[in-house]
């Protein structure tokens, strides 16, 4: 039985990579800062496998901190694959930088360089869009696709969180190329991800959507973006393991791009009670409000500005039909409103 590290096991997207190994076949080595997640990891996929499954068998735990170098030698000992799905992710930005950056980067490398030692030869890494999108599109380009790079200096790619993305993916294939050329890497970017979670603990992904229906802002931006459901995402983080032509690549997880008013005007029809409210904001009333509210300010470079995202590679090389946006926007909304987050 292949056995598989997958580190940030219990963050939302991690919940779903957990499942989605354990329903494969996998046996699971999961890691948390805190030892006692893993009984709210095991708590959140037990009611998703067959009964059959012997999850005391299948899924165990380890106790790793991406700033510390403990435990990381043990934690690899007998490791077929390493998922390396751990990495900060906020809405607003810090106030220093680093806080994101340093984590992100040297937690990469902490797993990448101690995989190596190991002997490990298959890693898939959760990198995002964000390493993707934080440039002005080409002319001769439509979408953003996996051939370009956020800039780091362009205002888009000086936010914290797009930075930090940026810099851990780059850093990853530079210790691939430099010092683990019997490395197979594999980086799976995805977009904005929805869907309904596996238990009450959910990111900042999730927020957005809760924000929106619980009507925070009187208007709405002008935001267009791309978004992807998180039983997507965890399928193409399993699948690329056993996919070879998915090796030496990076690969897009996005959907469709969406609009907060389209986004509004769905939760809205379908529940009629809710806060939700669909006014386009004027951009100089977004700007006056950045002044107050750091969520607001770190999408201000993104205003009227469509982010389209092609997604033929994943399509090409893992054979995957993505979820609709309308599906996992009715059910991340359904997910809110059943578990009490949303009065609708």
């Amino acid at each position: 039985m292949t056995t598989v590290l997958l580190t940030g096991s219990s963050g939302y997207i991690g919940k779903h990579i957990t499942l989605e190994l354990l329903k494969q076949g996998y046996k699971v080595r999961a890691s948390v800062r805190k030892l006692s997640k893993g009984e709210e990891v095991k708590a959140a996929v037990k009611p998703f496998l067959n009964q059959d499954i012997g999850l005391d068998k299948q899924l165990e735990f380890v106790e790793l901190d991406l700033e510390k170098d403990a435990g990381w030698e043990e934690a690899l000992n007998g490791i077929d694959v390493l998922i390396h799905s751990a990495s900060p992710f906020p809405i607003a930005s810090p106030k220093d930088e680093n806080e994101l950056i340093r984590p992100a980067v040297d937690g990469t490398l902490r797993a990448l360089k101690a995989a190596q030692s190991a002997g490990v030869k298959r890693v898939v890494l959760t990198s995002s869009n964000a390493a993707v999108y934080g440039c002005d599109l080409p002319e001769e380009k439509t979408a953003y696709d996996e051939t370009m790079w956020t800039d780091i200096n362009h205002p888009i790619g000086r936010v914290a969180y797009t930075k930090s993305k940026t810099l851990a993916e780059k850093a990853a294939w530079d210790f691939v190329q430099s010092h683990g050329n019997d490395i197979q890497f594999t980086t799976i970017n995805p977009v904005l991800v929805l869907g309904a979670p596996l238990d009450k603990n959910f990111g900042s992904s999730m927020s957005v959507l809760e924000r929106i229906m619980k009507g925070k802002d009187p208007m709405l931006p002008d935001l267009k973006f791309p978004v992807v459901d998180v039983k997507d995402v965890a399928k193409m983080h399993v699948d690329a393991i056993k996919t070879n032509s998915t090796i030496g690549e990076r690969i897009l997880a996005s959907s469709e791009t969406v609009s907060f008013v389209q986004i509004a005007k769905l939760v809205k029809s379908l529940y009629p009670k809710s806060k939700a409210k669909s006014v386009l904001a004027p951009t100089f009333i977004i700007k006056f409000l950045s002044f107050f509210d750091g969520e607001i300010k770190s999408v201000l470079p993104l205003l009227g500005k469509p982010m389209l995202t092609n997604n033929q590679k994943a399509k090409s090389l893992l054979g995957l039909n993505f979820i609709s946006a309308d599906e996992m926007i009715k059910g991340s909304a359904k997910y809110l409103v059943d578990n009490g987050f949303i009065k609708a």
